[in-house]
């Protein structure tokens, strides 16, 4: 996938569900993985020339577990003209040796996102933006309906009363594989996940999943995100 296709469909994604205004002061969340890095790469690209003018950060919430080097990532930063800011926490301690979580994800997920409202905040942002592409929302919406018993996924845009902050999620038509194309075609310094609970978790249950369903049924995937756009997403 070319950098001009992948701002087409994140373009795509902005103007069908009015993601960006005038004036936004948007943080993209940096975990250091793909998904990401290709979100800043997109966003920092569109920003030169699309008609809403919006202000750009790059958000980083170090968990602590010193692993990962984030350097190549800031330099990335640096060539985007993209301000990098990192944030560091005892998250990954709290987790996983002080409270000894049983299902860790949730309580990491939401300390993950307390720190990056916080730092967001005193940075002046009124959105942020995530990076789930259309295999997250598919995948989101089998785990919901595998262990919640209800119809559920990320929507395109939330607002968050509480933080009086707006989620947006502009590669939402993005197929993972384009995700890893694009990395692997313009060498994204990824970071990879230093998460102990990596590769263990329901939601890689659900991926897996997923894949056998599309490998039986080819084009299932697309059927059920056209289902999700169609019963969750009218614009």
């Amino acid at each position: 996938m070319t950098q001009q296709q992948l701002m087409s469909l994140v373009r795509r994604a902005i103007d069908t569900y009015h993601m960006i205004d005038e004036g936004d002061r948007i943080a993209v969340g940096i975990s250091g993985g793909k998904d990401s890095l290709t979100l800043l790469t997109a966003l920092a690209g569109l920003k030169r020339f699309y008609p809403a003018h919006y202000e750009l950060y790059a958000v980083t919430v170090d968990l602590g577990f010193g692993i990962q080097d984030f350097d190549r990532i800031r330099q990335m930063c640096d060539d985007l003209q993209v301000p990098y800011i990192r944030v560091e926490t005892d998250i990954g301690k709290i987790v996983f040796e002080e409270r000894r979580e049983s299902n860790p994800c949730a309580l990491c997920a939401k300390m993950r996102k307390g720190a990056l409202n916080t730092k967001m905040k005193e940075l002046g942002c009124n959105k942020v933006a995530y990076a789930h592409h259309k295999d997250d929302i598919v995948v989101t919406m089998l785990m919901s309906l595998i262990f919640e018993g209800r119809f559920h996924t990320f929507r395109p845009v939330t607002y968050l009363d509480r933080m009086d902050m707006t989620v947006i999620r502009p590669l939402m038509y993005m197929q993972e594989a384009d995700v890893i194309g694009f990395v692997n075609k313009n060498k994204l310094p990824v970071a990879k996940s230093a998460c102990p609970a990596d590769g263990y978790t329901k939601r890689k249950y659900a991926e897996d999943l997923l894949k056998r369903l599309n490998q039986e049924n080819p084009g299932v995937k697309e059927r059920m995100f056209t289902a999700i756009c169609n019963a969750l997403y009218q614009t």
